[in-house]
C-alpha cells in the first residue's frame, strides 16, 4: 500500500528486518502521517525457539536493536523515549502494545516469506478486531511482487530479461531516500508502566558471541562503515569478487538481510557508476537486482521455497540412508578431502560467512559430486549463514542444483579442483582455514591426493590422518550425476 492516509493521532512502527532509522519507508510515512510515533521490536519466540544458543544472528540483531534504541532516544531528545522491545510471540506482543499505547495504526514493511505472510495476516485480523489499522509498505527491495512483469503480464523466470526490464523501469523516485526526520515531540516518552529494558541475550536462552572478533559491527553504524569502505573499491569489484583470499566483496549482506542499511542507498551508490560503464558497479548492481529477482520468484512461486521450481526435478533420486548421511556429514564438517570445499565449510562453521564464489562451489559439490538433495544444503546454510535470506538462499541452491529458475544446466558440474586452481591459485584461502596443508606447494595444495609421497612427507601431511582422502572421485561422481539427472533429461522434448 503506497498511498497517503488520513492523518493519524498516533502510530506504532513495527521494526523487523529494517533495523535502522534512516531511509526507512514505514518510519518516513509515520512521521508524515501522524502526530505521535512509537517504535517496537519483538524477539519472536516462534522464530528463536529453533535456533542454537550460540546463534550469531541473534547477537547481531540484539546489537542492532540496542543501537536503534539509542538512536531513537537521541532523535527524540528524550531519554524516556526509545523502542518498546519485547520477547514473546510477535502477534500477541504487537497487538498488545498497540492496544496499550492507544495508537490508531501499526506501520511496518512487507515480508513475503510464507511464514511471515501468515503472521502478518493474523496481526491484521487481531488489530482490525481492536479497531486499529495495519499498513505495510515496500522497503526491503527496490522492486517487489508484480512491479516488474513480462509484456504478457506474467512473472519473469529468467534473470537477464528481468534485469533489462528492471533497468528500463528504474527512476530517481524509486531510489530516493525516504526521509525520517521527526518534529520536536513527535517521538514521545514511553508510558512509565510500559518501560522495560531490552531483554538480555541470556534471558532469551542465547550466549554472547564476540562479533568484533569476526569483524562484524552490528547496527547502521557498522553498515555505513562498510559502505564507505566498499565505495572506494566498487570499481574493482568485477576483477576481485571471485577470489576468496582477496578483499573484493562489500561484506554488506548481513546488513542487507536485517535492514541496517537501505537497499536504496546501495543502489544509489552503484547505479550512477553502472550507467556510465563502470564494470565493477555494473556487476554489483546486477547482484542487487538478482536479490529483487529472487524475492519476486518467492512471491509468485511460493511452492519453490520447499520444492523444486522445476517440478520435474523432484523426481531425482538422491543419496539417502547411512551412505548419504555420512557424505552429508563429511561436507558439513569440512572432511571431503577437497581442500577448497573443506576450507569454505570451515569458513561458514567458524564465522557464519561464506564467500559467494565458494557458495556455488560447495553447493555444486554437495548436489553433483555427493548426490545429496539440495534441500539438505539449503537447510544447513539457513542454520549457519549470518546473512540467511530465504528467497536468495533458496534461489542460489536451486541454481546450483539446476532445479530453479534460470539455473545452470544440469550437465554443468563444477570441478572442485579446477575451481580451486582458478580462484585460489596460491592456496592462500585454503591455508587460512586448513593450516595443516600450509606446507604443500601451490600446485599440490589443490589436490593433495595427487601429490608425491615425498612432497606430502615434507609438508607433514598424512592423508587419511592429518587430512582426509577424497570421499568421492570427481570424474566418477560426475558420470553418476549425469545418470541421476537423466530422469529429467528424458522428459525434455527432443
Amino acid at each position: 500500500m503506497d498511498r497517503h492516509f488520513t492523518h493519524f493521532a498516533s502510530v506504532l512502527v513495527w521494526f523487523r528486518r529494517d533495523l535502522r532509522l534512516d531511509d526507512h519507508t514505514a518510519l518516513s510515512r509515520a512521521v508524515q502521517d501522524s502526530d505521535k510515533v512509537y517504535g517496537c521490536f519483538v524477539f519472536d519466540q516462534a522464530i528463536l525457539k529453533d535456533l542454537p544458543a550460540h546463534d550469531r544472528r541473534v547477537n547481531f540483531i540484539h546489537g542492532s536493536v540496542t543501537a536503534l534504541d539509542h538512536q531513537w532516544r537521541e532523535q527524540a531528545a528524550n531519554p524516556d523515549s526509545g523502542l518498546l522491545v519485547r520477547y514473546g510471540h510477535a502477534v500477541t506482543e504487537v497487538v498488545q502494545l498497540a492496544k496499550q499505547l492507544g495508537v490508531q495504526a501499526v506501520f511496518t514493511h512487507h515480508d513475503d516469506e510464507p511464514q511471515s505472510l501468515t503472521r502478518d495476516a493474523q496481526v491484521l485480523g487481531e488489530l482490525a478486531n481492536a479497531g486499529i489499522a495495519f499498513h505495510s509498505f515496500k522497503d526491503h527491495v527496490v522492486f517487489e511482487r508484480s512491479e516488474v512483469l513480462t509484456q504478457s503480464g506474467t512473472s519473469y523466470g529468467v534473470f537477464t530479461p528481468y534485469k533489462n526490464a528492471w533497468m528500463k523501469k528504474i527512476t530517481p523516485t524509486d531510489l530516493a531516500e525516504r526521509r525520517t526526520v521527526s518534529k520536536p515531540g513527535q517521538l514521545p516518552a514511553i508510558p512509565a508502566a510500559m518501560r522495560q529494558p531490552i531483554p538480555a541475550l541470556k534471558s532469551m536462552g542465547f550466549d554472547t558471541v564476540d562479533l568484533a572478533a569476526l569483524h562484524i559491527q552490528a547496527g547502521s553504524a557498522g553498515a555505513q562503515a562498510l559502505v564507505k569502505d566498499f565505495a572506494k573499491r566498487m570499481t574493482l569489484y568485477e576483477d576481485t569478487r571471485n577470489f576468496p583470499s582477496v578483499k573484493g566483496p562489500s561484506y554488506l549482506s548481513v546488513h542487507l538481510r536485517f535492514g541496517t542499511v537501505s537497499i536504496r542507498q546501495l543502489a544509489r551508490l552503484a547505479y550512477p557508476q553502472a550507467i556510465k560503464g563502470d564494470a565493477g558497479a555494473q556487476t554489483w548492481l546486477s547482484e542487487l537486482i538478482w536479490r529483487d529477482f529472487y524475492h519476486q520468484i518467492m512471491h509468485h512461486h511460493p511452492h519453490a521455497m520447499t520444492s523444486s521450481f522445476k517440478v520435474d526435478y523432484d523426481a531425482i533420486e538422491w543419496e539417502k540412508g547411512k551412505p548419504g548421511k555420512a557424505l552429508f556429514e563429511a561436507w558439513c564438517e569440512g572432511r571431503t578431502g577437497y581442500p577448497l570445499v573443506d576450507a569454505a565449510m570451515a569458513q561458514i562453521n567458524q564465522t557464519g560467512y561464506m564467500h559467494n564464489r565458494l557458495r556455488m562451489v560447495v553447493a555444486s559439490f554437495l548436489v553433483k559430486d555427493l548426490g545429496i538433495d539440495w534441500r539438505w544444503g539449503e537447510q544447513y546454510f539457513a542454520l549457519h549463514l549470518n546473512d540467511f535470506d530465504l528467497a536468495a538462499n533458496n534461489g542460489g541452491w536451486q541454481w546450483a542444483s539446476s532445479s530453479g529458475c534460470d539455473a545452470q544446466p544440469y550437465f554443468r558440474i563444477f570441478n572442485p579442483t579446477n575451481q580451486s586452481e582458478k580462484f585460489d591459485p596460491q592456496g592462500k584461502f585454503i591455508k587460512r582455514y586448513i593450516p595443516q596443508l600450509a606446507g604443500l606447494s601451490d600446485k599440490d595444495i589443490h589436490a593433495p591426493w595427487l601429490a608425491k609421497p615425498l612432497a606430502l612427507q615434507a609438508a607433514g601431511v598424512e592423508l587419511g590422518k592429518t587430512y582426509p582422502l577424497p570421499v568421492v572421485d570427481h570424474t566418477h561422481a560426475r558420470a553418476k550425476t549425469l545418470l541421476r539427472y537423466s530422469v529429467v533429461a528424458k522428459k525434455k522434448p527432443a
